[in-house]
Formats: structure tokens, sequence, C-alpha cells
């Protein structure tokens, strides 16, 4: 009878063999910390590698990552000056290492959420006391205040705050509308000056170039004036030399003629818009007359 016995408890018995080693086998990947508890109590950690628990007495009650991790959370306020910002705080934090998973995971419930409450508390007593245009400049110090805080509580319970930085500050929309208002207008204002100031600079210099422009001028229309005075000079010594019975009178009126011939061959008579009305003849004899009177007068005395 013996020969016939059915194998199946055998398998069974491996079976089971089979069962509770696959139960009792926990691979922990990298940068990760099992906590088994025993009956409900807290026994040993397992590390990253294969591990073995006793099934069914044994059971991981908490898989802790080790990796650094961000909060991002999102806090209403107002400014000193009343106004409602929605600042934005991103936080980078992680366990410290495998001993602090212990207090990481039975001191706090939900560690997120607490650090959420801190977080909530440092934004708030910080923005009231800062007028809007303070808090976009302040955002480092902002920052600095939550990591303090965070780091004076949390990494009491095993959690390290790397960094806490605020990402955005972002007013109400209005109140967005008005500030681009206001920098147009100061931008605005900057460039009429610019242009107010370069336009000044151009008038001065225009000034200046006028000035330099008319004091040559007048030094060439006295050089002139000069070498033609000197010329009719000669020209009169000249012509009194060779014929003594002119008279100098004579040579100007000469000269005054000369000139006038060459005035009305100089103008473009096709082209121009001057009309030469010329001097009737008695009064041009007159004219002379009276100078030269007045020369013979003003000889004899």
């Amino acid at each position: 009878m013996s020969a016939f016995q059915s194998p199946l408890p055998t398998l069974l018995i491996i079976l089971a063999i089979i069962i509770l080693l696959v139960l009792s086998v926990r691979i922990v990947p990298q940068q990760q910390v099992y906590v088994i508890e025993l009956f409900g109590k807290y026994r040993r950690m397992l590390t990253p590698g294969l591990n073995f628990i006793i099934p069914i007495i044994e059971r991981v009650a908490h898989k802790q990552s080790m990796r650094t991790r961000e909060l991002q959370v999102s806090v209403e306020t107002k400014t000193q000056d009343n106004v409602f910002v929605t600042v934005r705080v991103s936080v980078q934090y992680r366990v410290e290492n495998k001993d602090a998973v212990y207090n990481a995971f039975y001191q706090l419930e939900d560690p997120e959420r607490q650090m959420e409450s801190y977080i909530f508390n440092s934004v708030r007593a910080q923005i009231p006391k800062q007028p809007l245009d303070e808090v976009f400049d302040n955002k480092d110090a902002i920052s600095d205040a939550v990591q303090a805080e965070l780091e004076s509580v949390i990494e009491g319970y095993g959690f390290n705050i790397i960094a806490s930085l605020v990402t955005d500050i972002d007013p109400d929309e209005e109140v967005k509308h008005s500030m681009n208002k206001i920098n147009a207008a100061e931008r605005e204002r900057r460039a009429a000056e610019h242009q107010a100031e370069a336009e000044k600079i151009l008038a001065v210099k225009k000034a200046e170039a006028d000035k330099e422009s008319k004091i040559l001028q007048g030094e060439g229309v006295a050089g002139q004036r000069k070498a033609i005075a000197e010329g009719l000079s000669e020209s009169i010594a000249l012509v009194r030399k060779e014929d003594s019975d002119i008279s100098a009178h004579d040579v100007i009126d000469l000269l005054k003629f000369t000139n006038y011939v060459d005035t009305l061959a100089a103008l473009d008579t096709a082209n121009s818009k001057v009309i030469m009305v010329p001097m009737p003849t008695t009064q041009f004899e007159q004219f002379n007359q009276a100078i030269i009177r007045g020369n013979e007068a003003s000889a004899k005395d």
C-alpha cells in the first residue's frame, strides 16, 4: 500500500514553503527604508537590497523615501498697504538618515500638512508688515524666515529642510493693471525728459554754431569792405596821378556807375523776382551835387 501512497501532501508542503518564502522576501529599492512592525509594535528597519521578514507576524508598516522632496504651498494674505497677494512658497526637504525615519513616521501624522501650517504662519507674519513694493524686494528675507521657522520645529522630527523659496508673488489682477499703468507712465516721463534734454543740447549747439557763423561772416564782411576801401583809395590816387584835371568826385562817380553796371550784370534777370527801378537822372545829379557841396563846405571850414 505504501508504494501507491499519493504525493499530494509532499507537494502541498513544498508549495506552502514556497509561499512562505515569497511572503517573507522584501526587496527594498535604493533610497528607501521600510519600517517593520511585529504585532503592531515597531521591530526594525529594512535597508535597500534583499531582506526577509516573518510572514503574518511581521509586516511593512511604512515605506519611507530618503530622496529630497518638494512641497509647494500657496498662501493668500495682504500687505501693509491692504493689497491682497498670493505668495507661492516651495520647500525642499528630506528625512535626514535611517535613524530619523522612526521620528518622521511615528511622531508626525501628516508631515506635509503640518509643514504647510508653519509656512502659512510664517508668511502671514511677514507680509502684512511690508507694503507691496517691499514684499517684492524682500523675497529672500521672507524665504529665510520660512526656512528658519520650519528648521526650528520640523528638524526635531527627523526632517532636514534643505531650502525654502518664494517662487512667485501674485497681486490681485486690478492691482497688477494699476502697477503696469504706473510703470508705463514713469517710462513715458523718463523718455520725455531724455527727449527734452536732447532737444536742449541740439538747440544750444545750433545757437553756438549760428554765433560762430555770424562772427565769421562779420569778419568776412569787414575784411571785404576794408579791401574795397583800400582798392578805391588806390584807384583814385592812380587816376589823379595820370590826369590832374580829374577830381576825386569824378572818380567816385565813375566807380559808382561801374558798381551799378556790375550789380545789374550779376543779377539773373530771367529767373530773378526783383524789379529794378532806375533813379531819375535829375535826382541822381542833385544827390551828387549835394554830396560835393557838403564836402567843399567841410574843406573850407
